[in-house]
């Protein structure tokens, strides 16, 4: 069970529960959120794979790959090189695709603080952790690229447990996420 403590002091928890198919296989996750321990909402059906990619992309950022090599102190590298991009978004949908029932999303920002000694800005990146609930009250998170590691990689690792040890960096079919056709 992955969490956030979130500037306004609430505690965002969020919790991978399998998707299963006809025959009681898991083969996914969606998230559970909850406020302080009371039920939020539930968002990103079928998700697993994209956290896991994205757990990777942090990493490979942290460590200096591609263009993020460019930020000098490994809490501002993230994977996307857009000033203010978005890392993920997941929705609550019905099976009508009617949008309810909770968000979560990361956004990058890039944030000027002045350094009074030097007497200059330094560009600081952040990931903002945002999540609303069922009655649209929201929570946020603010977290360098080490602290949205540790957060990611735990929901993928617990993601992984549900379903009973399927990597969700391996998709099964085949050509399947990995751009070729058949």
């Amino acid at each position: 069970m992955g969490g956030l403590r979130c500037v306004d002091g609430s505690y965002l928890t969020v919790t991978p529960v399998a998707c299963k198919d006809s025959v009681g296989t898991p083969y996914e996750v969606t998230l559970e959120l909850h406020r302080d321990g009371t039920p939020y909402g539930s968002v990103g059906e079928r998700c697993g794979w994209l956290l896991a990619r994205l757990a990777r992309g942090v990493d490979d950022a942290r460590e200096g790959r591609g263009t993020a090599r460019r930020w000098a102190d490994p809490d501002d590298r993230f994977p996307d090189e857009e000033p203010n991009s978005e890392l993920f978004s997941f929705r609550y949908r019905t099976r009508a695709g009617l949008v309810g029932g909770g968000e979560l999303r990361c956004q990058l920002r890039t944030i000027p603080v002045w350094q009074a000694a030097r007497g200059e800005w330094r560009l600081t990146r952040r990931a903002y952790v945002e999540a609303w609930g069922m009655t649209g009250v929201g929570m946020r998170a603010v977290l360098t690229s080490a602290e949205l590691s540790v957060f990611v990689r735990g929901l993928v690792d617990e993601a992984e447990g549900c379903l009973e040890g399927r990597d969700l960096a391996r998709n099964p079919i085949d050509g399947a996420g990995t751009g070729e056709s058949r």
